[in-house]
């Protein structure tokens, strides 16, 4: 698909300068990008990449004024970064759409499937589950029995939902998640081994959920494993049995969360932190990267470090732990005057 640059512009409210016949067919970062692309300008620091770059056409704010020549062709918007995503999300809506249940597919006849609905190759639909009209569920997918799918919710290649979860609509489950295997849970027996402890519960995950690729979420022991809607994860994330995470919460990769902890809504968890069991985060919460939070944090707290601290007491005591070397020669030379004077 091509668009021009005048196209672009009356989408977008934009004024072209320059070429108005310019065309593009993709979308490219603005420091590597090549002819037949649109790039985006809204940092200053990438600025230097404008004068430079191949792109076709680049999106600027309305008030940018270049600095020197210019090859591509400039459409100035309002808001460079909300302007970029509308066009995504219209070139993402026009892709084709997968319709229809492939023949080399496995859907009991004990399921329900919806209108307009995608089922790839080699993807098992057992008994019992409920895939919601304009579902896409991609090769190789597993939907256990008595799983639910809503409408619009999109499972890609190797999603494994086993049985008894439900997953809202609009959801997106990336490759190889797992959602439902049981939790974490044995104890130990006179023999010195371990006894499983049976996990009967089940995963509710509700709309507009986005799940990485990868990340795996425990069954509950009982009851449910519940997240709520909006909730953003990224890759490679763990979350445990009977954790309860709130509404429009975001966490980056690597994260891990223990059983029965609570997680607030509208919090930021960075890269690979370490929520411990049991544990209570609040609302609006922040918690920096590489942090291990094993005490209850209250709403609107910032936490950095392992264990973490509030945030402005971690950068004290980073602030000092950056100087233990220094003062702890400092104070062997005070140790060793002393010693002398006291010969």
């Amino acid at each position: 698909m091509e668009f021009s640059a005048q196209m672009i512009a009356g989408l977008l409210s934009g004024e072209v300068v320059g070429d108005k016949n310019a065309s593009i067919y993709t979308v490219s970062s603005i420091e590597g990008g090549k002819k037949g692309g649109l790039a985006y300008l809204s940092n200053p620091r990438f600025e230097q990449y404008l004068y430079t770059t191949e792109c076709s056409i680049v999106l600027v704010d309305r008030n940018f004024e270049p600095k020197q020549e210019v090859k591509a062709t400039l459409i100035k918007v309002d808001n460079v970064n909300a302007c970029v995503l509308r066009l995504l999300d219209m070139y993402n809506a026009m892709k084709p759409k997968k319709k229809g249940v492939s023949k080399l597919a496995s859907v009991s006849k004990k399921a329900k499937v919806g209108k307009d609905c995608y089922i790839g190759d080699f993807a098992v639909i057992e008994d019992g589950a409920v895939i919601g009209d304009g579902a896409k569920i991609y090769p190789q997918c597993y939907v256990g029995d008595n799983v639910k799918v809503g409408n619009g919710t999109t499972l890609y290649a190797g999603v494994k939902i086993y049985e008894g979860c439900s997953i809202g609509a609009n959801c997106i489950l990336h490759a190889g998640s797992v959602i439902g295997a049981d939790g974490f849970g044995f104890a130990p027996n006179a023999e010195g081994g371990f006894d499983k402890i049976p996990q009967l519960g089940n995963v509710i995950i509700e709309d507009n959920v986005e799940i990485g690729a990868n990340t795996c979420i425990d069954r509950a022991k009982t009851d449910s494993t519940i997240i709520r809607k909006g909730v953003k994860l990224d890759n490679l994330i763990q979350i445990g049995h009977n954790v309860i995470i709130g509404e429009n919460t975001v966490s980056s990769s690597q994260t891990g969360i223990a059983g029965t902890s609570k997680v607030g809504s509208n919090c930021f968890i960075a890269g690979q932190v370490g929520i411990a069991d049991h544990v209570t985060i609040g609302n609006r919460v922040k918690i920096g990267a590489q942090s291990g939070i094993d005490k209850d944090v209250p709403d609107g707290e910032l936490r950095f470090g392992s264990p973490a601290l509030a945030g402005i007491n971690y950068h004290r005591s980073f602030a000092v732990f950056k100087e233990l070397p220094d003062l702890r020669r400092r104070v062997m030379k005070l140790e060793a005057e002393l010693a002398k004077k006291e010969e």
